[in-house]
C-alpha cells in the first residue's frame, strides 16, 4: 500500500514539472514573438502639419448665465409683518414683496415734519428781522442752518419710512428665500434672490487667432441639445482688450430667451459665430489623433522614419479638422493611419507621398 502511494505521488510530482516546463517554454515563445513584433517595420500613412484658413465657421460651447442676479436685502432692521413671495415666483419690478413694522419710522416721519415747521418759523422770522436790520448775520445764519437740517432730517425719516416696503428691483424668478414672515431682519441682510432669464449671457474665452475676426454686434446662432432644432439668436457684446497668459479673450454674448422654449441658466449651449476665421491655424486630421480631446497625443516620424507618441493641446473642433495650440510645430509629419501597431521608437515605411 505504501509503495502504491509513493508511486502515485512520483507520477503526481513529475506531471507539475512537466506542465510547468510547457508553461515557461509557451512564455519564452511569446516573448520571443513580441521582441520580433517590435523589429517589425508598419506601415502608415501620414500627413504634415500646416496653418490654413479654417472650411467651417466657428464653433464654441459655453454655458448660458442669467442676464441678472440680484439679492434683495434689507435696508432697515426690523420685524417683518409680511412676506409675499415663494420659490419659482415670477415678480415684476417695482412689487411689493416684503413689509417691516414702520410704526416707530411713521413717528419719526412725524416728529422731523415738526421740528421743520417750528425750525421755518424761526428762519422766517429771523429772515424779516435780519432784513430790517433787528438781528445779525450770525443769527440769521444759525437759524438759516437749523432750517436746512431739519429740512434733511425730514427726507431720511421718509427714507426710512419708505424702505421698509421692500419691492423686486428687477423683473424675475425668485430663486431663494432667506427669510420668513415675523422673523427679524437688520440692515444689509438678503430676504430673498431674484433672477431675470428674459435675456442671457454666455461668456467665452477666444483664441488670438479667432478673436481678430469678431466685432461688436456680430450675430450669433446658439443651439442646445435640450431643445433640438431650435435656434437662439443672439450678439457680440463684449471683447475683452486684454487676454490671458495663454492669449485667450474673454468675449461676452447676449441672447434672448424664448418664452416657448426657455432655456435655463446654467444649460450648456453650442455658439455658432456667422463668420469664418480669417487667420489661418496649424491644423491636422481629427484621424491622427491617439486619445480623446482632451487627452490628445498624435506619433510624429522623423527624418529616419522613427514614430514617438508626443502629447498635444487641441482648440477648436472643425470637424475633419483639429486646431492644435501646443505641441506641434508647422511642418512636422504626423502618422494619420497604422497607429494601433505603434510603440515608441517604432520604424515606419511610408505609403502615401506628401
Amino acid at each position: 500500500m505504501k509503495r502504491f502511494i509513493t508511486i502515485a505521488v512520483v507520477i503526481i510530482l513529475t506531471g507539475m514539472i512537466a506542465f510547468r516546463l510547457m508553461q515557461n517554454k509557451k512564455t519564452i515563445e511569446a516573448r520571443a514573438q513580441v521582441e520580433d513584433n517590435s523589429n517589425q517595420v508598419v506601415s502608415v500613412n501620414v500627413y504634415k502639419a500646416e496653418k490654413k484658413i479654417a472650411e467651417k465657421k466657428l464653433k464654441m460651447v459655453g454655458t448660458a448665465i442669467a442676464n441678472q442676479v440680484i439679492d434683495i436685502k434689507s435696508e432697515v432692521q426690523g420685524k417683518i409683518i409680511s412676506l409675499n413671495i415663494t420659490l419659482g415666483q415670477k415678480v415684476s419690478q417695482g412689487q411689493v414683496l416684503a413689509k417691516i413694522d414702520d410704526r416707530l419710522r411713521s413717528l419719526a416721519v412725524d416728529n422731523a415734519q415738526q421740528r421743520l415747521a417750528d425750525a421755518k418759523q424761526n428762519f422766517e422770522r429771523f429772515k424779516n428781522l435780519y432784513e430790517g436790520g433787528a438781528a445779525s448775520k450770525a443769527q440769521f445764519d444759525q437759524y438759516s442752518l437749523a432750517y436746512e437740517n431739519a429740512r434733511n432730517q425730514v427726507d431720511q425719516a421718509r427714507k426710512e419710512l419708505s424702505s421698509t416696503t421692500v419691492t423686486a428691483p428687477i423683473s424675475g424668478i425668485i430663486t431663494s428665500k432667506q427669510a420668513e414672515e415675523g422673523s427679524f431682519t437688520t440692515m444689509g441682510s438678503p430676504i430673498a434672490t431674484v433672477v431675470d432669464i428674459s435675456k442671457l449671457k454666455i461668456q467665452l474665452n477666444i483664441s488670438e487667432n479667432d478673436v481678430y475676426a469678431l466685432n461688436l454686434g456680430d450675430e450669433v446662432t446658439i443651439t442646445t441639445t435640450v431643445f433640438p432644432g431650435v435656434n437662439y439668436h443672439g450678439k457680440v457684446t463684449f471683447i475683452s482688450p486684454r487676454g490671458d497668459e495663454a492669449h485667450n479673450y474673454p468675449v461676452e454674448l447676449s441672447i434672448e430667451n424664448k418664452k416657448d422654449k426657455q432655456l435655463k441658466a446654467g444649460t450648456y449651449v453650442d455658439v455658432t459665430f456667422n463668420k469664418q476665421s480669417n487667420v489661418p491655424t496649424l491644423q491636422i486630421p481629427r484621424e491622427a489623433l491617439v486619445g480623446s480631446i482632451k487627452d490628445a497625443k498624435v506619433y510624429i516620424a522623423d527624418k529616419e522614419n522613427t514614430v514617438q507618441l508626443k502629447p498635444i493641446v487641441i482648440g477648436n473642433d472643425y470637424g475633419q479638422y483639429l486646431e492644435v495650440i501646443e505641441g506641434l510645430s508647422e511642418g512636422d509629419i504626423i502618422v494619420t493611419s497604422g497607429q494601433i501597431n505603434l510603440t515608441n521608437g517604432a520604424k515606419v515605411i511610408i505609403i502615401n507621398k506628401l
